[in-house]
């Protein structure tokens, strides 16, 4: 099963809540990996996901470390480009991650839908092979 870490900032939790809504099917089969108020936001639609520590309070650093174990299949981060915040080398961390250790990153819903279309199709070329 594969784990998607979903993170928004405030701006953008209710553009990442409707996208997950309209993936409802496909998100049943994924294990769904979130920071704090994300995560409860999530949570509060209706979306199974996973608590992982706020941002503020170590929840990007939580993060990197599991992708430096390779937990972590995709990273979806719809951040809001007008925000500076005083965790922004966490942030930076996390991404700088995701790009040493090839995880697929998507920072906003255009690239997230190609993400998630990539990640099925190469599912099912999988299937195939195996059959």
């Amino acid at each position: 099963m594969k784990n998607i870490v979903v993170i928004a900032h405030d701006a953008k939790k209710n553009d990442l809540v409707e996208f997950l809504k309209e993936r409802l099917d496909w998100i049943q089969g994924v294990n769904l990996l979130a920071t704090g108020r994300t995560a409860e936001f999530i949570e509060a639609q209706g979306i199974a996901v996973k608590h992982l520590s706020p941002g503020l309070s170590g929840g990007y650093i939580q993060i990197t470390e599991m992708i430096g174990r390779g937990e972590v299949d995709i990273v979806i981060f719809l951040r809001d480009h007008k925000l500076a915040q005083p965790h922004h080398e966490d942030i930076r961390r996390l991404l700088e991650q995701c790009n040493v250790h090839n995880i697929p990153l998507a920072t906003n819903i255009a690239s997230a839908e190609l993400l998630i279309l990539g990640l099925i199709k190469k599912e099912a070329s999988e299937r195939l092979k195996h059959k």
